[in-house]
């Protein structure tokens, strides 16, 4: 890779097909949505869909980070071997699970007693699940490969494998018919489409034709391992996040109505804010020094202004246009929503320091700290969890939603900051990579 020094178009050219990866991913669930939305039965179908999702989305958070540990790891081919065996145990590991779920007595636990499913959306769930079961090893392959071709910066061919997917989408949906109904139906096309665009993005990783000789330092099995791990449990306490918070809303007075508005932002915060968390990538890829590293710091004040700037659109004069007409939210709840979700216009930066601290510490391969940090965040919803259920803050739910989650941000990239601080100085104003 080349040694000059990085520009702001550079840094545009490798993010923003990124972004445009997470809309297409996007659009994709919302196709699914549309489709089962057009079935008989479709409030089961939708529901088994979603509850299916939520149990797949926390079990295989771990495998969220495979093309993190792609980019800072695989130097050559005995490092790719064995970041090829970590990706194959998560695999195995959330295929474990959701086959325990689908296939066992525990899907009951989980499903009905736990998730609180109706016994036919905890069925339809559970056939879903039959089908996901396959999925890990699919998405595993995706993100390596995905890792390989970020490393080499070209992005561009991600956001390409992810078209084909959508693309891909609507002829499963419609030969799923065929054999699956309901909840399963949705099942098929999502693991269709997924091993489509796996193999599409297996082939352009195969034409990127990454050198792996190049007479680098290769870490051993065991480094990797110990480097990997802590990404992994780190995604998966990361999505604690959203449960403990809704946890709290559902106690509340305007529970119900606090919960669809945090729906609602949580929705359209991953559309605008999602982004953001490929500046841990783009660290990784693109960082070699400190300047590189204060320019892609520039860029993500930028996006984030931007970003912010759209949601405060959303908020205030563009409210009835975005969440009304395009989003469909009733009046009530968009005027309910109107003022949490103007303060979310902060979230965008703090999910950017966030990442972009998160990326500093992946390349100086010290994530242990990044298990630290997203544990943190959990314990800090933990605690106030029981005083806030018991003393019912004289607030709306949604208002205090959005006030934990811009403060378990704030905790997070207070904490890494701090962290860095302690490091020597030399290490704090060279990129570790």
């Amino acid at each position: 890779m080349k040694n000059s020094p990085l520009s702001l178009k550079e840094i545009s050219l490798f993010f923003f097909p990124l972004l445009l990866n997470v809309q297409l991913m996007s659009v994709s669930h919302t196709v699914i949505n549309g489709a089962l939305a057009r079935l008989d039965d479709y409030v089961t179908a939708l529901a088994g869909m979603s509850v299916a999702m939520i149990v797949h989305l926390f079990f295989a958070s771990p495998s969220y980070q495979n093309h993190t540990v792609t980019i800072a790891m695989v130097r050559g081919r005995r490092s790719m071997r064995s970041v090829l065996l970590f990706i194959t145990l998560v695999a195995c590991y959330v295929a474990i699970m959701l086959a325990l779920i689908a296939f066992s007595p525990l899907g009951d636990l989980v499903l009905v007693r736990l998730l609180g499913a109706p016994p036919l959306v905890a069925q339809a769930a559970r056939e879903a699940l039959y089908l996901l079961v396959l999925l890990p090893f699919f998405t595993g392959i995706r993100g390596f490969c995905q890792g390989l071709i970020i490393q080499a910066r070209r992005t561009s061919l991600v956001s390409l494998a992810t078209g084909v997917r959508v693309a891909a989408l609507f002829g499963y949906l419609t030969l799923g018919q065929n054999w699956f109904s309901g909840a399963q139906l949705g099942a098929f096309a999502l693991v269709g489409c997924v091993i489509t665009e796996t193999l599409v993005i297996a082939a352009c990783a195969w034409r990127v034709h990454l050198p792996l000789d190049r007479e680098e330092t290769e870490k051993s099995t065991g480094e990797i391992l110990r480097y990997s791990f802590p990404l992994a449990y780190s995604s998966c306490l990361q999505q604690t996040i959203p449960l403990l918070i809704s946890s709290i809303l559902g106690r509340l007075p305007d529970a119900a109505l606090a919960l669809a508005a945090f729906g609602v932002i949580r929705g359209f915060l991953f559309l605008l804010a999602g982004p953001m968390r490929n500046l841990q990538q783009a660290y990784l890829a693109l960082v070699k020094t400190a300047a590189d590293y204060r320019l892609l710091i520039r860029f993500n004040l930028l996006v984030a202004a931007g970003m912010g700037l759209l949601v405060l659109l959303a908020a205030g004069p563009l409210n009835e246009l975005i969440l009304g007409r395009l989003l469909g939210v009733e009046s009530e709840l968009r005027h309910y929503l109107r003022w949490p979700l103007a303060t979310c216009a902060l979230f965008p930066f703090l999910y950017g320091v966030c990442n972009l601290l998160r990326g500093w510490f992946a390349g100086a391969h010290k994530t242990a700290q990044l298990g630290r940090s997203t544990g943190l965040k959990s314990g800090f919803l933990m605690i106030v969890w029981g005083p806030l259920v018991f003393l019912q803050p004289p607030i709306s739910g949604i208002s205090l939603a959005i006030g934990l989650l811009l403060a378990a941000e704030g905790i997070e990239a207070l904490y890494l900051r701090q962290q860095r601080q302690r490091l020597p100085a030399e290490l704090q104003q060279l990129a570790p990579l």
